[in-house]
């Protein structure tokens, strides 16, 4: 127990490492290209991201998932996974290059053809990673995770920046994807040293595509349920519309994402090692939620908080008519990485039907909702986004009930005493900042006020979580 309390601890710190410097890169990239790319740009890019990512979904099929629940997976069981991976990769672009031009008459944008055909290759590129990422994954390996996409991302960033700057536009977007992939790829093998061999045996495919099967249809419907209102916009709305919509998300999701992430990259791996025995599991996932709720909150209200300055000075007035959206945003965003603990746990618990049904009826409900908002324009339909995005965590926590006696309370307990507190800190902020109208000032007061006034009432609550943390942080350091 000792020896994996201390995995998990090394994991989350590493996790948070990792995702703590990408969010930092994607910052200082994100204002780059943002003041050197209109919103046009962003919203051409912004159209072909879901094939992309649902491309990715299919060629990955759900096995990382099924191969973290073997106990423990062999050089067969990953050997027939890479080898699918990759087939399936090449086979998804071959199909995709060929759909280019349909992609671009669907959403009347010629320019669509060849540069999605440049984008779709991260398909393939990734597709070879799959494996390797999956082993470090399932071996908590999060400081080789780190060094890999912290390497992948300051290089492809670099070279985004550059040719934004000689003037290439979505191109430049385009190209810092592919590259990203091919440097991610490089690392991991590096990292792994494991390569596929001849021969394959695709035996372990089948064992494991009851189980893959339903993580495929549930991830293909999670990026749909992530990207659907860019698709629709798309269809609906002026492409310049999609770009702001587009800005705004990006940091929406650069937020949440950094605590889900932590918290995904050893949930599932620490939760499905773990034999559930006088409640164990439970008493770790509680431990997890307190902690991505003591995190989330207030990182999220923050972001709502300084979002106007934070818009202005990094990517320019250009983009001011984003932060509306941004807000709206991050208050469903805040419930993001508390989904995705939810998701996990049932994950370790084998309940990949559970897990499907979830995702289909919460995209359904996404789906209806936004059409139905749409004469009321691009405000309305965000906001009916974000609010069932914080009403569908009761949803995920009545699915865990059925498999995990937890309940309602406790869930209540460890989660709305964070958001209180948080949302309480940000009003209180907003209204000891209301005296100065000058951007940079108002932006470094609020975010000074803000984490010495939740830091001082977790302290005078004696909040263990934080208290922990505190202790994790003054270990490290004398170490």
């Amino acid at each position: 127990m000792d020896n994996l309390k201390e995995k998990t601890v090394k994991g989350l710190a590493w996790g948070a490492v990792n995702n703590g410097a990408t969010q930092v890169l994607n910052l200082v990239f994100g204002i780059f290209l943002g003041r050197l790319l209109s919103a046009d740009d962003y919203g051409i890019l912004a159209l072909i991201t879901i094939f992309t990512l649902l491309a990715g979904c299919i060629q990955a099929a759900g096995f990382s998932q099924a191969l973290a629940n073997l106990k423990p997976p062999t050089q067969r069981d990953y050997n027939a996974v890479a080898w699918f991976n990759i087939l399936a990769g090449l086979l998804l672009y071959a199909v995709l290059f060929l759909c280019a031009p349909l992609i671009a008459d669907f959403f009347n944008q010629p320019l669509l053809t060849d540069v999605s055909r440049l984008t779709f290759l991260c398909i393939p590129i990734s597709a070879v990673s799959i494996v390797p990422n999956a082993k470090l994954w399932i071996e908590l390996r999060q400081r080789e995770q780190a060094i890999a996409g912290i390497t992948a991302l300051t290089l492809s960033g670099c070279c985004g920046v550059w040719l934004a700057w000689h003037g290439y536009g979505y191109w430049s977007l385009a190209w810092q994807q592919v590259i990203y992939s091919t440097v991610s790829v490089v690392f991991k093998y590096y990292f792994t040293h494991w390569t596929p061999t001849l021969p394959v045996d695709f035996s372990p495919i089948r064992s494991m595509f009851r189980f893959s099967s339903k993580m495929l249809l549930t991830n293909m419907l999670t990026v749909v349920s992530q990207n659907v209102l860019t698709f629709i916009f798309g269809k609906l709305l002026p492409i310049a519309t999609v770009g702001l919509f587009n800005q705004a998300n990006k940091w929406n999701t650069m937020g949440s994402s950094f605590i889900s992430n932590t918290m995904a990259q050893v949930a599932q791996p620490v939760l499905a090692s773990i034999n559930d025995e006088d409640n164990r599991q439970q008493r770790i996932f509680r431990k997890m939620l307190r902690f991505t709720s003591f995190i989330a909150f207030p990182l999220m209200f923050g972001l709502a908080l300084v979002a106007h300055e934070f818009i202005l000075l990094t990517v320019g007035p250009t983009w001011e008519r984003c932060v509306p959206l941004l807000q709206i945003l991050c208050l469903g965003g805040s419930c993001l990485p508390i989904h995705t603990l939810y998701q996990n746990l049932i994950i370790s618990r084998g309940r990949s039907d559970i897990y499907l049904r979830m995702v289909s009826l919460q995209i359904l409900l996404q789906i209806g909702i936004t059409l139905s908002l749409a004469p009321q324009g691009v405000t309305a339909m965000v906001t009916a986004f974000s609010l069932l995005n914080i009403l569908f965590t009761l949803c995920w926590h009545l699915a865990l009930n059925r498999i995990c006696p937890l309940r309602l309370t406790d869930s209540l307990r460890d989660t709305l005493p964070f958001a209180t507190i948080a949302a309480v800190c940000m009003a209180v902020t907003h209204l000891l900042t209301i005296w100065t109208d000058t951007l940079w000032l108002l932006l470094l007061v609020r975010i000074a006020i803000a984490v010495l006034l939740y830091a001082s009432v977790m302290k005078l609550l004696h909040a263990k979580t934080f208290d922990e943390c505190l202790q994790f942080i003054l270990h490290r350091h004398q170490q």
